[in-house]
């Protein structure tokens, strides 16, 4: 049994983060404890949405909180995506990666299909910063991170924080 509620935040590079997370099974008390947790995590890192990996968890999960609090987020759990619409650069930033900030370029419009904690399948369309976070934090369950889609001057930017970010994981 896995204590969910002592998960933090993980940052790059925690392998985790790189990694496809794993469909979750069976929805229990202790996946309940995890969601509350990562909402706790979303609200005092002031995030928008939090993913499984973020907190430390190889699992197919999401909140997101487009007003940043606990009472207002929702949990996803294994959610599937399709996106539509054209795209649109905007910048993003990820509690992931502190301090680093760029232009991602994301589809305006997306559904989602996802689980709740009742076990119920439910459907949402989006569009704005709802769709952009529920893309991000997919990302995560993909092993991707904002880093792998800022362009070349972002990059280039972000060099220095992300070699920061790789010594303190090392210390």
């Amino acid at each position: 049994m896995t204590d969910y509620s002592k998960c933090e935040i993980t940052r790059y590079p925690t392998p985790v983060l790189r990694e496809k997370a794993q469909p979750i099974e069976e929805i229990n008390d202790e996946i309940r404890v995890l969601a509350e947790r990562m909402k706790e995590i979303m609200v005092e890192q002031k995030g928008v949405g939090l993913a499984g990996p973020q907190a430390g968890v190889n699992l197919r999960i999401f909140v997101i909180s487009t007003d940043g609090t606990a009472e207002n987020a929702i949990v996803y759990i294994n959610p599937v995506i399709k996106t539509s619409g054209k795209m649109i650069a905007n910048e993003e930033g990820c509690l992931s990666l502190p301090g680093i900030y760029g232009n991602v370029n994301r589809y305006s419009h997306c559904s989602v299909t996802a689980t709740d904690l009742d076990g119920n399948e439910f459907s949402q369309d989006a569009d704005g910063l709802l769709a952009r976070a529920l893309q991000h934090e997919f990302d995560h369950l993909e092993g991707m991170m904002i880093k792998d889609r800022l362009g070349y001057a972002a990059k280039l930017r972000a060099k220095r924080k992300l070699k920061q970010l790789e010594a303190e994981y090392g210390d």
